[in-house]
């Protein structure tokens, strides 16, 4: 079962004539352009490989950490509403880009934010359909969903650049 791909959702969100769907991106004016390339490139095929049934709002921030309601600094927040009236959001901290490319190269320190976004998004699928995990499951099972996507996305690059 791809957790991406179930339809559970349609349980929660029967009306499609008052809800948006998809993945709307805000970006801080500083973030790097090359960074904002490949959000785009990455969220294109996003969308034709999988369906985002309610909005998800992705507000990506040039700082290193954010701070979630708990006082943690994290680089990547999933905010699951109450109701499924309201859209969800994903927060993003950007700001350790450059070293994550200094440190690993730029591919691989673009791979990490990729990452970081996978994981959020997962956890997007994890409340879209309404799956129950304890915290402890919710966080493997996002980890392990980072490596999943990421390695299909990098296929399809590398089918692309050969052809």
């Amino acid at each position: 079962m791809h957790i991406w791909t179930i339809e559970n959702w349609q349980k929660h969100l029967a009306d499609e004539s008052n809800r948006r769907a998809g993945i709307r991106f805000r970006y801080d004016a500083s973030i790097p352009a090359e960074l904002k390339t490949e959000f785009l490139r990455f969220a294109k095929w996003l969308r034709r490989e999988y369906y985002f049934p309610l909005r998800i709002n992705v507000y990506v921030y040039n700082t290193p950490f954010i701070k979630a309601k708990d006082g943690e600094l994290v680089v990547g927040l999933f905010f699951e509403p109450d109701s499924y009236l309201d859209e969800p959001y994903i927060k993003l901290a950007v700001g350790d880009y450059e070293a994550l490319c200094d440190e690993r190269g730029r591919d691989k320190g673009m791979l990490a934010i990729l990452g970081t976004f996978v994981h959020e998004l997962t956890h997007y699928f994890q409340w879209i359909n309404g799956l129950e995990l304890t915290d402890k499951g919710r966080e493997r099972q996002a980890e392990r969903y980072v490596w999943f996507v990421l390695e299909e996305y990098t296929e399809y690059l590398r089918r692309k650049e050969s052809s």
